[in-house]
């Protein structure tokens, strides 16, 4: 989730540079909201697997 996350702020940046601003635009939100989601998906597990008992 993080690797895509990276991904389309990499496509932001590099269509920002070429002009292509509303592309940027939305680059930009799909990185945001993938990377809040890796956050909570991130915390749930660490919270969930400490908890478990092997």
């Amino acid at each position: 989730m993080l690797h895509w996350a990276a991904t389309f702020f990499v496509i932001a940046i590099i269509a920002a540079l070429l002009g292509f601003t509303s592309i940027a635009g939305s680059a930009v939100e799909i990185a945001k909201i993938l990377f809040f989601v890796f956050l909570v998906l991130a915390a749930v597990t660490l919270i969930f697997g400490r908890s478990r008992k092997i």
